[in-house]
């Protein structure tokens, strides 16, 4: 007989594998982001022109327009057979916030501190249990002191 290539054991099982799973994603990425760009964004583009751009920066007047472009986007992505979210969705959504929000001051979205009613029982609570536990410590040393 002719030679006979032999495949390193982790290939020959790559192989096998490929014909057994189904393919990860049969989405076309390149597609996805044109439609994207044609159905979703043109909406978006439209709806925002809609408002006046002092109004771009208001969150109640842009959640809904937003919420339907984020929902725009997961829809094609289902139709396409895409994964949802992607790097393509990640990128369209930083070019729509460059475009239409970069203006926009980040107040009101700043993380900032809770109130001092949900704030001081955390802050209270640990340090209470360290006072009481170093207390239980040296009055527990004490009284053991003199049993040695």
């Amino acid at each position: 007989g002719g030679a006979r290539t032999v495949l390193p054991r982790p290939f020959a099982l790559w192989r096998g594998l490929r014909y057994i799973l189904p393919p990860a994603s049969g989405c076309n990425q390149r597609h996805y982001e044109v439609m994207i760009g044609e159905f979703c964004q043109a909406k978006f583009r439209l709806d925002m022109t809609g408002l006046e751009r002092n109004a771009w920066c208001s969150w109640p007047k842009t959640m809904k327009i937003y919420e339907e472009l984020t929902n725009c986007t997961h829809q094609v992505a289902l139709k396409m057979d895409c994964f949802w979210p992607n790097g393509v969705v990640d990128d369209f959504f930083m070019q729509i916030h460059r475009d239409y929000f970069s203006d926009c001051a980040l107040t009101g979205r700043l993380p900032h501190d809770p109130p001092i009613g949900i704030l001081a029982p955390f802050i209270a609570v640990p340090v209470l249990i360290t006072l009481l536990m170093t207390a239980a410590v040296v009055w527990r040393s004490k009284r053991t002191e003199g049993v040695l």
